[in-house]
């Protein structure tokens, strides 16, 4: 868990971790499986899930599937049964446009859980979720098999905590 206040860098620490932001100095590596990862090493092996990730609004919820699973070097699969597990069942021929931004959320925990990842990063986990979304979040939680870490500020997130890191 990494807590902190607005600007302490929890969420530059989760983007640093996963490669998605360069590191001004020191290093980052993952032991996964025996072997040492770093840099952009890690990323394959990191789910990331956070309210300000992109996704293709011009795009159906399938095809946002499609494109980051091809991207990824994920098999595609059928993704109908994963969508209806995070409460998005009939709606992924939908444009993600029209989602509300819990849906929206909803899909991007799919997307981080899409490759089974060993690392799980939760940026702000239950941002923009109704009481549903947030039972979905915490089955997440319980459920994922490996490391996650979670940036945020609410005092109810901190029950999953093992060790909390506390910036600023």
């Amino acid at each position: 868990m990494v807590t902190g206040p607005n600007g302490s860098g929890k969420t530059t620490m989760l983007k640093v971790i996963c490669s998605l932001l360069p590191l001004s100095s020191g290093r980052v590596v993952f032991c996964h499986d025996g072997v040492d990862y770093t840099g952009g090493g890690i990323l394959p092996h990191v789910g990331y899930a956070a309210p300000d990730l992109f996704l293709y609004d011009e795009l159906t919820a399938v095809e946002n599937l499609r494109f980051f699973a091809r991207v990824s070097g994920t098999p595609q699969l059928n993704f109908e049964d994963d969508l209806a597990a995070f409460g998005l069942d009939g709606r992924g021929k939908d444009l993600v446009g029209s989602y509300s931004s819990g849906m929206k959320q909803r899909l991007k925990y799919l997307l981080a859980l899409m490759r089974r990842p060993p690392l799980l990063l939760l940026d702000e986990p239950t941002a923009n979720l109704d009481d549903e979304g947030r039972t979905l979040v915490d089955s997440v939680i319980r459920n994922h098999d490996g490391i996650t870490v979670i940036a945020t500020n609410d005092e109810d997130d901190l029950k999953y905590a093992d060790r909390t890191i506390r910036l600023g």
